[in-house]
């Protein structure tokens, strides 16, 4: 549906949310405490674009349980998948597949493997790598079910790896990954290796393309995330939210306007803010015969 916002006043915003930790609650994955402030905003024609590190195989099946049908980014921001009507035409730069237009910024995963195998011997110690892990370790390590877990390890884009070594040893990792082109993203519980991409870059992608198509229509993003791998987005949206993390500190940011911080963790957070910047008051142009009396 086209959004109440551009029909009455000739705008529109983006909501592009990261999900572990921020619209889904970091422990049970669950959405429940955002679901009303979702449905809502929706209702209204306003798009939530989950920008991720998850898989297009976790995607797919975490749309349907988010009753979302609009376009998504993942692995960090290594491709952006956008269904077919959400855009007038065809998005510059994408190819069709799997029933998507897919713009892609970043080397499939067997290349960032072949790099992670270069470093092995030095290195190899101080960290298990997801290709190499089983369902059960994925599930031990993230809580997911063996059916979610089983999506998560459908990496297409990157490797995600689990540090054992010290912060020094890690730090030390990193730039040697840098110095072979690698570009390494720290997440919630991993260290994310791939291209050089990130979420931001995916947002300002998509912000542009939408642009493009809807010449006139005054646009703009709110950005919603609680880690490191958030920073990209959160530094280049309109407006910033940081959403509070039961098991770490919010991101440390650039900017300081336009900056938001639930004080709520998760969904409940997610809610919080989105109720304050988008309320339901301006969906309602304020009537002509207003009653002035009290």
């Amino acid at each position: 549906m086209q959004s109440e916002l551009i029909k009455k006043y000739n705008r529109q915003v983006l909501i592009f949310t990261d999900l572990d930790g921020t619209l889904l609650d970091h422990y049970s994955y669950e959405h429940e405490d955002a679901k009303v402030c979702m449905e809502r905003l929706m209702g209204h024609g306003i798009p939530i674009i989950p920008n991720t590190s998850k898989t297009f195989a976790e995607l797919l099946e975490l749309r349907k349980r988010l009753n979302l049908d609009g376009p998504f980014i993942v692995e960090n921001g290594a491709a952006i998948f956008i269904n077919k009507n959400f855009l007038p035409e065809k998005p510059k730069g994408a190819v069709w597949q799997d029933g998507f237009w897919v713009k892609s910024f970043s080397s499939k995963r067997n290349y960032w493997l072949g790099l992670i195998k270069k470093v092995a011997p030095e290195y190899g110690h101080l960290f298990e790598s997801f290709v190499d892990m089983t369902i059960a370790r994925i599930v031990e390590l993230t809580g997911l079910t063996d059916e979610d877990a089983v999506l998560s390890s459908q990496r297409q884009f990157g490797e995600p790896l689990l540090w054992k070594g010290s912060e020094d040893e890690l730090d030390k990792f990193i730039l040697m990954l840098r110095r072979i082109g690698a570009h390494p993203v720290k997440g919630g519980r991993f260290l994310h290796i791939g291209g050089d991409c990130n979420k931001g870059i995916a947002l300002a992608w998509l912000l542009r393309e939408y642009q493009r198509q809807h010449k006139g229509v005054t646009i703009s993003t709110i950005a919603l995330g609680d880690g490191k791998n958030d920073v990209s987005m959160l530094e280049i949206a309109d407006t910033a939210v940081r959403i509070a993390s039961p098991v770490h500190e919010p991101p440390e940011l650039e900017r300081s306007l336009k900056l938001y911080t639930s004080n709520k963790l998760g969904p409940k957070g997610w809610t919080e803010i989105l109720d304050q910047l988008i309320p339901e008051s301006v969906f309602f142009s304020p009537s002509k015969n207003t009653d002035k009396t009290t």
